[in-house]
């Protein structure tokens, strides 16, 4: 018991060692890898950076022939800092487990990796570091990187004119006709949201109240169905439903969010379509935002064809 606590406090390195089966594996590792982050799904942590340490060790098959001192015949410890920042420049997550996650996932992918020992603590949220760890494996098969093409949607970003509007069903109609998946995209009803006074609290009501009317979208054709997160959007466009965004999450956890206010709703939708690389993107009852980012195309509520 006592050798089995020990090596649960041990670095992953030991972890490897200690449950290494058959012949033994090369191994890399990084050792005490620290960042400064946004990370938590407290709300004490939201708007502040806090230390992260990462140790991960990954056990590789050994190099068959000579090395020659090449580089590119090896898995180089810069794959490793590579997975971390990639990881974490792709959302603001609230979990280390997820994180860790998708890390062991992405060292996984190359080709001579067989195991993953990821370990993440945070260092600033009390007096000792406070973490996890995960051990991932190749399982005897190899995973292979998926080159799934996220769709290229068409975006429809609509004014309270234009959801109120009679031929609203007619114009969704028409986009469901077409090939790209639809996301419909609306901005705050025509009534003052209540002000705090302080900015953040203020951005959370601003972007509650565009989640709000998406709701009021969504009760006007049942084809519409409400949607806040990267993974509902994915599986909607690849299985042909309309979805109606609502913003808050995807925003607030964007690294690189967007400058656009939640009252600048177009702006916000247009940084929402380049975010998704949107084919196009229509706005209806709305004027256009300067330096969009992403093809635009004006209509008139009083517009019937699309």
């Amino acid at each position: 018991m006592s050798t089995e606590i020990r090596l649960a406090f041990a670095h992953p390195a030991e972890r490897s060692e200690a449950t290494a089966e058959g012949r033994p594996l090369d191994r890399i590792s990084l050792r005490d890898h620290i960042v400064e982050v946004e990370i938590g799904a407290f709300q004490a942590e939201r708007g502040r950076t806090q230390r992260i340490c990462f140790n991960v060790v990954v056990e590789v098959q050994p190099v068959t022939g000579p090395i020659d001192d090449d580089v590119d015949r090896i898995l180089s410890y810069d794959h490793l800092t590579e997975a971390i920042a990639h990881e974490l420049a792709a959302e603001r997550l609230n979990l280390l487990e997820t994180l860790a996650e998708r890390i062991a996932d992405r060292i996984l992918l190359e080709p001579q990796a067989v195991r993953a020992f990821v370990r993440i603590e945070k260092l600033d949220r009390g007096p000792g570091a406070l973490g996890v760890e995960i051990v991932r494996s190749q399982d005897g098969h190899r995973h292979e990187e998926q080159a799934h093409e996220r769709p290229h949607p068409r975006l429809v970003y609509l004014s309270n004119s234009a959801i109120a509007a009679p031929h609203l069903s007619s114009w969704i109609d028409q986009m469901q006709g077409r090939k790209r998946p639809l996301i419909l995209c609306v901005g705050a009803p025509d009534v003052a949201a209540p002000q705090t006074g302080h900015r953040m609290t203020q951005r959370r009501i601003d972007l509650l109240a565009i989640e709000q009317n998406a709701w009021v979208l969504a009760a006007r054709d049942p084809r519409c169905v409400v949607v806040s997160t990267r993974t509902e959007l994915d599986w909607a466009m690849k299985n042909g439903q309309i979805c109606v965004w609502a913003p808050s999450k995807i925003v607030l956890d964007a690294v690189d969010g967007p400058s656009a206010q939640p009252g600048e709703a177009v702006a916000l939708a247009a940084w929402f379509a380049a975010t998704f690389e949107a084919g196009e993107m229509l706005v209806i009852g709305a004027e256009l935002p300067d330096n969009p980012g992403v093809p635009l195309r004006a209509v008139p509520v009083e517009q019937t064809e699309l």
